[in-house]
Order: structure tokens, then sequence, then C-alpha cells
């Protein structure tokens, strides 16, 4: 499965004293790390060798870091070190965004000053005495942030706003992947939609009638993992006429440790929409009923879409649903007791425009006879207007699905679902 491409740099594009700061900032702001993660001491120690290159030096040392000790080759060394203390700590940090923060950092850096990955490391910085219960990296620098504010703390580092990710399932079910794959799917049973570090989310979905290939939403599963200073684990579920605006447990935010009102559930129409907002890692989770079917929307920060290991490859959000588990043509050829005219008619009426939305509502219109179903994609289209961060990809059209499936970031089906959906129903 492909990962979203690495975000833009930390630093200043042209080294020296600011892309200095700018890390020390981000370690400033990381200090919220899990009690068994030592990525905290690996933070110290980087600053403590980065002191004396603060005056400057020229980031073109060379891809070998020469001239250790001073400039861009000294930054090359304490980059390394960092890199090995990280890479020591990474079994007990998974799951902590301050340790993929910090490795981030580090790639951004050695990739702008030219730092080969191979090479001296900087000698280990002299420990004086600290005062119990003193945290160097809190004594000077700029006041302390919300440790729960995943965007605040992520605007302050890097002085723009994080990138976030799309995803939704809706219908049929119609899968709309992070990468803008667009595929409607079988998936009978339970399916993860996402499994990373921070949030797992599950759909189970059953025939719409009885011997149908077809199938919607019945189920959905969602797992906020615990995190250190933020929340306890909450488990959310939903079932078809049980929509309920609360955790498994009856509470409606993250428990009592102090980020425990960064994540929070809510409803505006009790039985058919809830909303679910977790500040801590970015993310804002749609979860609606309409006409017998649950529908899911999520818009989450990219770090977060990305944090997941190779036990955690199979996310429909991430690679779009297997080729296996996609309707074929014949499968889609099946016909209810509604017109194709009339089908078009009803969803042309909430969605003017014959993009993949339109032709998904199409479908499921024609498959169930119900034209409940135009409400589902027109509610999914909303969601995807307000939660996308690149608006000019709101619309997908056949041509733009197979220009995107064909690229190299994730799962290469001969033929997208929502291609075939678009010549079954012409």
């Amino acid at each position: 499965m492909g990962a979203p491409d690495q975000s833009p740099s930390a630093g200043s594009p042209h080294g020296g004293p600011h892309t200095l700061s700018t890390l020390t900032l981000l370690l400033l702001l990381c200090g919220h790390a899990h009690s068994q993660c030592k990525i905290l001491r690996c933070n110290a120690e980087y600053v403590a060798s980065t002191l004396g290159l603060r005056g400057g030096g020229s980031p073109g040392a060379g891809a070998g870091g020469r001239g250790a000790g001073a400039g861009a080759g000294g930054l090359c060394q304490a980059l390394r070190s960092y890199a090995l203390c990280t890479r020591r700590t990474a079994r007990t940090c998974r799951g902590d965004l301050a340790f993929h923060s910090a490795v981030h950092g580090i790639e951004d850096l050695m990739i702008q000053h030219n730092c080969s990955r191979q090479g001296p490391t900087a000698p280990p910085p002299p420990r004086g005495p600290v005062l119990p219960g003193a945290d160097p990296l809190r004594s000077s620098g700029p006041p302390a942030v919300d440790p729960c504010d995943y965007e605040d703390q992520f605007s302050r580092l890097h002085g723009r706003a994080p990138s976030f990710l799309h995803c939704a399932s809706f219908g049929d079910p119609h899968v709309r992947s992070f990468h803008h794959h667009f595929h409607t799917c079988r998936v009978q049973g339970a399916w993860p939609l996402l499994d990373n570090d921070f949030l797992f989310v599950q759909a189970t979905s059953s025939p719409v009638a009885l011997g149908a290939n077809a199938t919607t939403t019945r189920k959905l599963t969602i797992i906020f993992k615990n995190m250190q200073e933020c929340i306890d684990q909450k488990v959310y579920q939903a079932e078809v006429d049980n929509l309920p605006a609360a955790f498994e447990d009856g509470s409606v935010n993250g428990g009592d440790r102090p980020g425990g009102s960064s994540l929070v559930v809510s409803t505006s129409n009790p039985g058919s929409h809830v909303e679910i907002r977790a500040a801590y890692i970015g993310t804002t989770i749609v979860i609606r009923q309409t006409a017998g079917q649950l529908s899911f929307s999520i818009r989450v920060a990219e770090d977060v879409a990305r944090a997941f290991s190779a036990e955690q490859d199979l996310q429909l959000c991430v690679g779009g649903c297997p080729l296996s588990q996609q309707l074929s043509r014949s499968e889609r050829s099946r016909r209810g007791a509604m017109t194709v005219d009339t089908a078009r008619q009803l969803c042309k009426e909430g969605l003017p425009v014959e993009d993949a939305y339109f032709h998904s509502c199409v479908f499921d219109v024609l498959i169930s006879g119900d034209p409940n179903f135009t409400v589902t994609a027109q509610a999914a289209l909303e969601d995807a207007r307000a939660f996308l961060p690149d608006l000019e990809k709101l619309h997908l059209f056949p041509s733009d699905v197979g220009v995107c499936l064909s690229s190299a970031d994730g799962l290469a089906p001969l033929l997208s679902g929502l291609c075939v959906l678009w010549l079954c129903i012409r």
C-alpha cells in the first residue's frame, strides 16, 4: 500500500539558525511523549549538541557531513545521532505523535542539508546537574501549547496549517479513498476502513437483498486508541436504527485525563447524524443513517493517516477496495423495478454534476428501488465539500479515476469500479 507523500520540510529551505530554532520549537512542543517513550531524552541530546551551531554555517558542507564540528557538517553529525536515538526508542514510542513528528523533522533536515545517512555522529553532550523536577526543554523558549491540540502545535511549528486527507464510505458501499480512488464494492462482512497507530474503523456490510452481490453498511465500530495525557481508549459503535450520541461506556468525551475535552461526540439530528471531533489527532468523523444504511466520512491529519506498519496494510481508506471485492460490469447490470431514466431524474435534482456521486446515486436507486438513496449520495458530497482540502478534486469522473489508479502510490486494478458503473448506467 502506498502512503501519502512526505510533508513539506519543517525547517527553512536555506538552513542556518532559523532551521535550528524551528526544529528546537518542534522539540519544545513535543514534551508530552509517553512515559515509556524516551523521545524526550533524544530531543534533549539533540538540542544540547546543536547549541554551538546557532551562529550559522553554510548548508553546503557535503553529503558526508565533512567539516564536522561546525556549520552543516556539525549539524549532519547531530542529525545522525538524533536519528540513531529515535531508532533505539522506536519500539516504546509506537503511536506517539511526538515521536513521529521528530522522525519526520529529522528526515526533512537531512535532505535539506544533503546529509548522508552513514557517517560520524556527534559525541554525547556533557550531562550537568539538573534541578529535581526540572525539564531542560521547558526552561526557556516559547510558551507551552496544549499537547492535545494537534492543529495548533503543527501550525506553530511549521508556520502553516497541517495537511489533511478525506475518505468516505456510503451507499452500496462506494468508497472514496485518501488517494481519490473511487470504488463500488461488495465487501460483505467486516472490513477495516482505517487501522493505524491512533485510530481503528471497521465497517460491517450485508447484502441489500437476498442473493444480491451489492451490500450496504449496517454497523460501524470506531476505536480511538489510548494516548498519554490526552484520552483514555474510547470505543464508538453504531448500527442501523441505533446511532448513539455517546461512546460505548456512555461518555461523550475522552475521559478524565487533562486532554479529555479534545475528543467529543455530538449530534444535531439524533438518530440520523453524529459528529466526533478528535482535536488531539486533527480528526473529524461524521456518521449518518439514511435509507436503512450507515455512511462514514472522515477528515484526518496526514501524519495520523500514514502512521501504520506493514501489519496494518489492509485499509479501504488507504488502498481502496481490493480488485476481488469490486463489483464487475455483469454484476452491475442487475435492474430493479425503477427505470434508468427515473433514477437519473431523481438523482439529478440534488446532484446536477454527473460525477462519481451522481452515478453512484443512480446505481443505488436502481438496485434498491429506494429514492432515499439520493439523500445518501448528496450527504456524502456535502461532507466531501466540507472535508476536502483541495476542492478542485471534489468531483471525480471516470477519466480522473483512471489516471489516479494508474499511479504507483497504491493498488492498480485493471478497471476502476466507477468506470464500470458509469458504463452500465449510460
